[in-house]
């Protein structure tokens, strides 16, 4: 009699397809009304920038881009990984802590525009 024990397969485990990502909320101003709702200050609508941004978090994702950054950002991601876990009991990979930043920016350039950081930080870098 074999001792080996039956695991289920990679198509198995991986096989179905993603799960279906839920529409995010629609952000809201103080008063109430939708973000999309409201002109941006150059005149366009924020949904041409941006169509109610949420993280993506923890799902499968098909679409992939290759970003280099210094040894002193990766250290500093992996530094905030660590206090992340350490200081408040998340565990966040990478790529999650990315996605979140990059929700975070993009959502902050559709509500402020040319007052956002990004654009701020882009016209101190020039």
């Amino acid at each position: 009699m074999s001792r080996r024990v039956s695991l289920p397969g990679a198509s198995e485990l991986f096989g179905g397809a993603a799960p279906k990502q839920t529409r995010p909320e629609k952000r809201t101003t103080p008063d109430g009304s939708a973000l999309a709702d409201r002109p941006s200050p150059n005149g366009r609508s924020s949904t041409a920038v941006v169509d109610d941004r949420k993280s993506s978090g923890r799902i499968r994702h098909d679409t992939k881009i290759t970003v280099y950054v210094t040894e002193e950002e990766l250290i500093g991601l992996e530094q905030a990984r660590l206090a992340l876990r350490k200081e408040h009991g998340l565990s966040a990979d990478r790529g999650r802590i990315v996605r979140e930043a990059i929700d975070v920016l993009l959502a902050d350039f559709v509500d402020h525009g040319p007052d956002s950081v990004l654009v701020r930080r882009l016209k101190a870098s020039e």
